[in-house]
């Protein structure tokens, strides 16, 4: 028997839950090449790991298999960094990221621990009101308030359920988090247990438990980690692209695989405007054109390898749906002036010099300069 209502037909509630995943985590992005490396992987594992510390680097960086399948690159950079970063999640010490934003601290972070555990949800962001609860553990104040303290009422953390499943948990901006909230780690880290007095127990780590933290350069002498802290990390430095064509390469890359997930055309390796984009930004970064006969005042942003990404991606969507699809001068000037001048004042002045006296002197550029001055 009905009411006489129909339900309104749509796609099974499964689809309709993959579309929705808009960035899907790294372990489910590459599980095909997860997978390969793990068939193809006979060398030694460290306790807990899926992938030996070989196979980690490979799925980071790239490689051809024996069989001839190709492992895509997700880092491009120094190998000696991302095997030094590998080594070290294989001691008992811990991974600090450090570096200037934009140089794929958290990309690593997170590609790392897809490799390591197969898992890279385990995750704490820090903030300036990130709380010692979001590192130890938390509690149900229902259960807490009826049943007095018990594990039934203990909310885990991330970190205590990387320690009870030997995982590995990632935690954010470190530098973000008040002092204090930093050195709830010192006993972790150090005595790999995690003390819970008010059941008088503690979780203590299974093999194949590590934390991997990133810390931003621009936050230094905002909270310093403390020498105690720091003592339990080995840091690596991630630095920005070495060169020109590297970093063309690593934007060209991150928006093709952003573009397919939305939909957005299809953009050749060494597009124009991809190089002119990151041509602007590593003279404005470095206060010197590529020449090296013009010296530059640099803006207050840092003008990272991920803007330069988010400015073409933003490039990308207009020529869709506002153009021909193909991405062209006038798509990417607005985004660009946008991450260059972040402050009205001293910026814009930064950037109409650079326009005057670099951009508009270049004949192939003019297109270009018209776009920008049409914007600014």
């Amino acid at each position: 028997m009905t009411d006489g209502t129909t339900e309104a037909a749509g796609p099974p509630a499964r689809d309709r839950a993959d579309r929705a995943v808009l960035r899907p985590h790294a372990e489910q992005q590459f599980a095909d090449e997860l997978a390969l490396l793990a068939e193809h992987d006979d060398r030694p594992r460290p306790p807990g790991w899926r992938l030996s510390p070989w196979a980690v680097t490979t799925y980071l960086l790239g490689g051809e298999l024996p069989d001839g399948e190709v492992i895509t690159p997700k880092y491009v950079g120094p190998r000696r960094l991302i095997e030094v970063a590998v080594a070290t999640l294989a001691t008992d010490r811990a991974l600090l990221l450090l570096g200037v934003p934009g140089t794929a601290k958290t990309w690593v972070s997170e590609h790392l621990a897809a490799a390591v555990c197969g898992d890279s949800t385990l995750l704490v962001q820090g903030t300036a009101g990130t709380s010692e609860e979001a590192l130890r553990y938390g509690w149900n104040y229902a259960r807490l308030l009826a049943e007095g303290p018990s594990e039934r009422a203990l909310v885990p953390s991330p970190v205590m359920r990387a320690m009870q499943e030997g995982m590995v948990a990632r935690i954010e901006e470190l530098t973000r988090m008040p002092g204090d909230v930093q050195d709830t780690l010192i006993t972790i880290l150090s005595e790999k247990t995690l003390p819970i007095p008010e059941l008088n127990t503690e979780v203590q780590a299974r093999r194949g438990f590590t934390v991997i933290a990133t810390a931003n350069d621009r936050d230094r002498g905002v909270n310093e980690l403390s020498s105690a802290l720091r003592r339990r990390f080995n840091t690596v430095v991630l630095p920005l692209p070495a060169t020109t064509d590297e970093e063309v390469d690593i934007v060209s890359r991150r928006v093709r695989q952003i573009g397919r997930s939305l939909q957005l055309p299809e953009v050749p390796a060494g597009l124009t405007e991809i190089r002119r984009v990151v041509t602007v930004f590593r003279e404005l970064r470095s206060g010197m054109t590529v020449d090296g006969r013009t010296r530059l005042k640099s803006p207050s942003g840092t003008l990272s390898t991920a803007e330069a990404i988010s400015v073409i991606t933003n490039g990308l969507a207009l020529a869709a749906h506002f153009g021909d699809g193909v991405l062209r001068a006038e798509d990417v000037a607005g985004g660009i002036v946008g991450a260059v001048v972040q402050d009205p004042v001293s910026d814009r002045v930064v950037w109409q010099e650079y326009l005057e006296t670099v951009v508009r002197e270049r004949e192939e550029w003019r297109d270009f300069y018209r776009a920008c001055r049409e914007v600014s």
